[in-house]
């Protein structure tokens, strides 16, 4: 008997083109096609299966669920994601360094912020659903 891992859950802004565009990106190069399920921020599901991340707080961040039901936010979420990736699991080590877990903070806040600005300039690159 085998147990049946829940999968990773990946909470984003559905009307971020970046946000969508990244999610694209973790689906092709997820280890299998069961790794991640995706919920959009906006949606009801995400309000009723995760009431415990704020409105606010979904909108600020990327949002990661483990299976076991740990809630990562943010640059925090990286790692994992990482993990899951084929080609990919291998940069998870460089996150066990300091510099870069500091680095990567600015730079996700950064991004983040910036993240509308940013899906202007690349609209037509990300366009399909997630």
């Amino acid at each position: 008997y085998k147990a049946v891992k829940k999968p990773t859950v990946l909470i984003y802004d559905a009307e971020c083109s970046l946000c969508c565009g990244c999610m694209n990106w973790i689906k092709s190069h997820s280890i299998s096609t069961d790794t991640f399920e995706f919920i959009a921020c906006q949606s009801e599901e995400r309000k009723s299966r995760f009431p415990e991340i704020r409105d606010e707080a979904c909108m600020e961040v990327l949002h990661l669920v483990t299976s076991d039901g740990r809630i990562l936010a943010g640059d925090e979420s990286l790692p994992e994601i990482l993990c899951n990736l084929r080609y990919f699991r291998w940069l998870v080590i460089f996150f066990k360094m300091p510099i870069i877990s500091i680095l990567s903070y600015f730079a996700y806040r950064r991004i983040a912020d910036n993240r509308y600005i940013i899906s202007q300039t690349i609209l037509p690159l990300t366009r399909e659903k997630v």
